[in-house]
């Protein structure tokens, strides 16, 4: 079968090849894959900068946003043949710490965890693979190939329950106004989950034409472009999912009393900014501040991030795919486009 593999830690080994059919050993259930999401981690792993073959191989295939169809089921697993499903990323460690034994392995404490098509585990840019039952969500039939969508929905689905968990610290906090600083698929879905709890919405972002300004008016929020001081607004709730330094710099700083900065997007390494220390303490403290990340996702947030999708207008998360490329043409998917949100590699085409 045919699969998206690469040599980890090797620039441009990139390549569509032929591989083995997936052993038994990954998992009695056996999907044939429709499509794969492409994110910034693909990309840094296709550059070279990360990434992990399994034990005693040398090429790592990659993908961890999956969709596909089972072909094969085995009995009281749960799941059928014919069912949508998306596996998830993540697997606790061998030891296991005390997070990865409770289930949540997104809270790894040792960071032996391993990750399909990113650290140690083949990932899901293959015509089929196999897994565990208890690491695969079934989708409504619905949802048909907008289920693609699920794994970075389940990235901010933790987030929210998160902030939710800090807010409620406070039995008298009532927050009110948000803003979603980046509004890639990351940023517009973190905001799509705000628009559902009912929140005062505010998406900021550079692009100031096209499609992402559609996307947030079309969820009933604002869109704003420079910088969020000029928007003149505290903010109850912040998620920050640039990970730009100077963005993450000026959410810290327009904070309301009691509020709740989430980083989540990676800043990459350097990149040092000035910053009034001492002044971001006082603030943070005298106002009962929290900044705080988050990454990756259990097995309730995939739940909760499916619960979100099947609520969503279908055109909307149409609009959120602004790319399928055929697995022939893998290359360009990862290749990234100044109008592009989301790209979507269509294994099945």
């Amino acid at each position: 079968m045919l699969a998206l593999t690469v040599l980890p830690h090797v620039a441009n080994s990139a390549a569509l090849t032929d591989v083995p059919e997936p052993p038994a050993s990954d998992g009695p259930i056996l999907v044939r894959s429709l499509a794969l999401g492409v994110c910034g981690t693909d990309t840094e792993i296709v550059s070279g900068d990360y990434g992990a073959a399994p034990p005693g191989e040398k090429r790592l295939i990659i993908g961890h946003e999956s969709l596909g169809r089972i072909e094969d089921a085995s009995g009281g697993s749960g799941f059928s043949v014919g069912d949508l499903v998306v596996g998830i990323v993540r697997r606790p460690d061998p030891v296991p710490c005390a997070a990865c034994a409770n289930g949540e392995w997104d809270m790894c404490l040792n960071g032996r965890y391993t990750e399909r098509g990113i650290k140690e585990r083949h990932g899901f840019g293959a015509e089929r693979f196999r897994i565990e039952p208890q690491f695969l969500v079934k989708l409504d039939r619905s949802l048909d190939r907008l289920g693609v969508l699920l794994e970075p929905t389940t990235v901010v689905a933790k987030a929210w329950e998160q902030i939710e968990r800090i807010g409620a610290r406070a039995t008298t906090w009532r927050p009110r106004r948000l803003l979603v600083t980046g509004a890639g698929p990351i940023g517009l879905l973190a905001a799509l989950i705000g628009a559902q709890k009912g929140f005062e919405l505010h998406v900021l972002d550079r692009q100031a034409e096209g499609a992402r300004p559609e996307l947030v008016a079309a969820l009933g929020g604002t869109y704003h472009t420079g910088a969020i001081a000029a928007i003149g607004l505290a903010w109850d709730i912040i998620l920050e999912c640039t990970g730009a330094p100077a963005v993450i710099r000026d959410a810290a700083e327009h904070l309301a009393p009691c509020g709740i900065l989430c980083l989540a997007g990676i800043s990459p390494a350097g990149g040092e900014l000035g910053i009034d220390l001492g002044g971001l303490n006082r603030a943070m403290v005298l106002n009962n501040g929290v900044i705080f990340g988050s990454v990756n996702a259990n097995h309730r947030h995939y739940a909760a991030a499916a619960l979100t999708l099947a609520r969503a207008d279908r055109g909307w998360l149409e609009r959120l795919i602004t790319r399928r490329e055929p697995l022939p043409r893998w290359a360009e998917a990862l290749h990234r486009r100044l109008d592009d949100i989301k790209v979507v590699i269509d294994i099945a085409a």
